[in-house]
């Protein structure tokens, strides 16, 4: 008797052990899941790609995800606030000149027809009852959307922070910034 005894102690430390060694490793695999959140990193400043970022940009808020949207370099137009005006060296000046100024100037990728496919996309929205490119920015704000902008592509295309838009949750921010949240992004996307 006293023989089972042992055997059935040494049976039970043992599943204690195991359930110790099984709890620890699920605390590790919840600490470093990745977050519920979505992190888009935005190049391209054509009006359907921003007009993308911005529609699945405010699906995932609406299902309550964290949302992270990386801009640089020609994406960045699209935050110019077209009536803000900045003191720029000439090649800023020459790059503020070239760029689109807002959201209202951006080309489509596909189909501008000498800048008649942008128009025509937003006649077919409005026909459509989608809103806005402006009023999904604005919507993005309200839903807490994260918007950082990359300091080193604004530098380097001459663009200042006095010339972007007012946004609730927009930062300067350099590249390492979105590579960090895109490491603890469930999802990450690229246009």
């Amino acid at each position: 008797m006293a023989k089972e005894t042992g055997e059935t102690g040494t049976l039970v430390q043992d599943l204690q052990k195991t359930m110790e060694r099984l709890s620890s490793e699920v605390q590790e695999l919840k600490e470093s899941a990745p977050k519920d959140s979505l992190a888009i990193g935005i190049i391209s400043g054509s009006l359907d790609r921003i007009l993308a970022a911005f529609i699945i940009s405010l699906g995932a808020a609406a299902y309550d995800m964290e949302v992270h949207l990386f801009f640089s370099f020609w994406s960045i137009s699209a935050l110019r606030d077209s009536a803000k005006k900045a003191k720029k060296n000439f090649l800023g000046k020459m790059f503020g000149w070239m760029l689109p100024k807002g959201t209202r100037k951006l080309k489509l990728s596909q189909m501008n027809m000498a800048g008649m496919g942008p128009k025509m996309i937003r006649m077919l929205m409005d026909k459509n009852g989608v809103p806005s490119l402006e009023d999904m920015v604005k919507q993005a704000g309200e839903f807490g959307v994260k918007i950082y902008v990359c300091q080193m592509s604004m530098d380097l295309m001459g663009i200042s922070k006095d010339e972007l838009i007012d946004y609730p949750n927009l930062k300067l921010v350099g590249v390492s910034t979105f590579l960090a949240l895109a490491q603890e992004a469930k999802q990450t996307f690229f246009l």
